[in-house]
């Protein structure tokens, strides 16, 4: 019995001993962990919504990846709106999203109607010192004594000797009226006054009285001095009375002729000051005011001539010299004009689009306006309606913001009166639908590539071999189609897969990461196609897509291929019941993915992608 006895206590013993190890070793830690993994996928404690940092239209009751971006979901803070009224046409944004986009912005303020207007020019002649040098007399040239073009003349200088038969027959009947000069001294200055009418000097007539001679040939004198432009008559060349022997430019001044644009020409006033530069005088600044506005736009250039008027002292400015100048103009009763800086301008043709910032003490937000534009300022513009003094416009990151208004069903710049709709690069698909269903190949869609202007040159470099990645796996998967191969196209669209999910989305900023994020989860969703399909229709038309995609997102950021390799659009007008399909290859010869082994040469290179 003392033996079973101490079995009990023995027992008792080691049962209070695993309790106790129970409670001091945190047993009880998966429970805890549980009930506290349960209470964080529900939502945040604060706001209970969960949101992207990138895409703060998102709002989600519990936590994961953005929809958009695939970025992990951030708490949605308190201040960004339960702390504050916002009005269901703002776009709020957070703070990582603004400085993610690069938002800036300015104040809208009053400023004189002012503008640099910088003008190209050439040097020309002042046409009121252009001269004729002619013949008075008719007959047969037989010296030239100017005889090329460029040649300085100076009044009085022998041009041309000519000999002249009327002019011999003149002489002859001087000769005869001096002999009855006594008798008739009218016959004898009417002959003297003929000789004048063909522009000899009294000199010239006393020295043919006083030789007593005729003279079968006579001297043309310049009439001007100046340049020789353009000699018109040869040796042996007839001519007639009243001929051009020689065009003959002055240039101890000229005329800069500047070309203003039409939008310009209002800013330009008779007296205005030009400062500007000759090309061919590198260092010298000269200085002349405006006397002529030319009343006419040509309907070619759409340019009016500026003239201003130049002393020309040593004749260093020589005709069709360039010119470069600037007018400091001020745009009359307009001292003290509203103005928005360009970049802060989202302009369609139709409309003027603004977005201003809500005055909110912690919320980010923005309203979309419509403003009329006045005068173009330059870097600026004059608001003639729409904005008032004070309010503040965001000027960087414009797109982003009007992408966003559009995501959210809200007015936006290609979307005045609101409501859902479809984004995106040209041809990508935007909507849920996982299939490649013809709708996505339409071009229906509204194309934001071009609305978004994306400067290739600043995109990262790494960015575009990311991209190169992406192409080399999608062109091996083109060669699996090309063969007939599904399991094989299979195999390659899981690449595809593996590479668009390495492409990292942050080397892209601004605008750049806003039509990037938009085109993923399309292009993602036409390589899952290819993974879970066997029938080759099925991934063809998922291809067809997939190839539009990135194509256009080559042409939007650039690209690096491996290697270096060159990449060539090609396009068969046969593919998608005869709508026409592009796809990627490295290879200039035709081989169809579409048609495969049925019609391989179906198609043609029309574009050229290199490093």
């Amino acid at each position: 019995m003392k033996k079973y006895k101490n079995y009990i206590i023995g027992a008792g013993i080691l049962i209070f001993g695993i309790v106790l190890g129970t409670i001091f070793s945190g047993g009880g830690d998966s429970a805890i962990s549980k009930e506290h993994e349960n209470h964080t996928d529900i939502q945040d404690p604060k706001t209970g919504l969960w949101t992207c940092s990138m895409h703060p239209q998102i709002k989600m009751e519990k936590p994961g990846k953005c929809p958009i971006c695939g970025m992990e979901l951030i708490p949605l803070e308190e201040s960004s709106s339960s702390k504050e009224e916002v009005a269901s046409n703002e776009i709020v944004m957070t703070k990582e999203a603004i400085q993610l986009a690069n938002i800036q912005t300015s104040v809208v303020s009053k400023t004189g109607a002012n503008k640099e207007i910088r003008l190209l020019g050439r040097v020309q002649p002042d046409e009121r010192k252009l001269y004729s040098q002619v013949s008075h007399i008719p007959g047969r040239i037989e010296r030239l004594y100017i005889n090329f073009t460029g040649e300085k003349v100076s009044r009085g200088q022998k041009m041309v000797r000519i000999y002249s038969p009327e002019l011999i027959s003149a002489q002859k009947e001087l000769f005869e009226a001096i002999k009855s000069r006594e008798v008739f001294p009218q016959l004898y200055t009417a002959s003297r006054n003929k000789l004048k009418l063909w522009k000899l000097s009294d000199k010239q007539i006393d020295a043919i009285e006083a030789s007593g001679k005729i003279r079968e040939q006579v001297d043309i004198y310049s009439d001007y001095s100046g340049y020789v432009m353009k000699r018109n008559v040869e040796l042996g060349d007839h001519i007639m009375a009243g001929m051009n022997l020689y065009d003959i430019a002055n240039l101890s001044s000229v005329w800069v002729m500047f070309e203003a644009y039409e939008a310009d020409i209002p800013w330009i006033n008779v007296g205005d000051e030009v400062d500007f530069n000759i090309q061919a005088i590198p260092g010298k600044k000269f200085n002349g005011k405006v006397t002529y506005v030319d009343p006419f736009v040509s309907s070619t250039t759409r340019v009016a001539k500026v003239r201003v008027e130049l002393k020309n002292p040593g004749n260093k400015l020589l005709p069709e010299m360039y010119a470069t100048g600037i007018i400091n103009a001020t745009l009359n009763n307009k001292e003290q004009s509203l103005i928005v800086p360009k970049s802060a301008v989202l302009w369609t043709g139709k409309r003027a689009v603004v977005y201003v910032k809500v005055p909110h003490e912690k919320t980010i937000s923005f309203v979309y306006r419509e403003i009329i534009l006045g005068e173009d300022l330059g870097s600026f513009y004059i608001v003639a309606n729409g904005l008032k003094e004070g309010e503040i416009v965001a000027t960087n990151g414009v797109f982003r913001i009007d992408a966003s208004a559009q995501l959210l069903g809200q007015k936006s710049m290609m979307n005045p009166e609101g409501g859902k709709v479809s984004t995106g690069m040209a041809g990508m698909d935007m909507g849920d639908d996982t299939s490649a269903s013809k709708e996505n190949t339409t071009g229906e869609e509204e194309d934001m590539s071009k609305m978004v202007m994306i400067d290739k040159s600043k995109i990262d470099s790494n960015f575009k071999k990311q991209l190169g990645v992406v192409v080399d796996d999608y062109i091996k998967l083109k060669d699996a189609l090309t063969n007939d191969d599904t399991a094989a196209a299979q195999i390659e669209a899981a690449k595809v897969k593996v590479s668009l999910e390495k492409v990292d989305m942050l080397l892209l900023m601004g605008d750049a990461h806003n039509v990037w994020m938009k085109a993923l989860n399309p292009t993602k969703k036409q390589v899952e196609v290819i993974i879970n399909s066997r029938e080759i229709g099925e991934q063809r038309a998922a291809f067809l897509i997939l190839g539009k995609n990135l194509s256009e997102a080559i042409k939007t950021f650039g690209i690096e291929a491996e290697g270096g390799k060159t990449i060539y659009l090609e396009f068969c007008p046969m593919a998608d019941d005869n709508n026409g399909g592009f796809w990627l290859s490295y290879d200039k010869k035709i081989n169809n993915p579409f048609f495969g082994k049925a019609m391989p040469t179906c198609g043609e290179v029309t574009e050229t992608f290199n490093n």
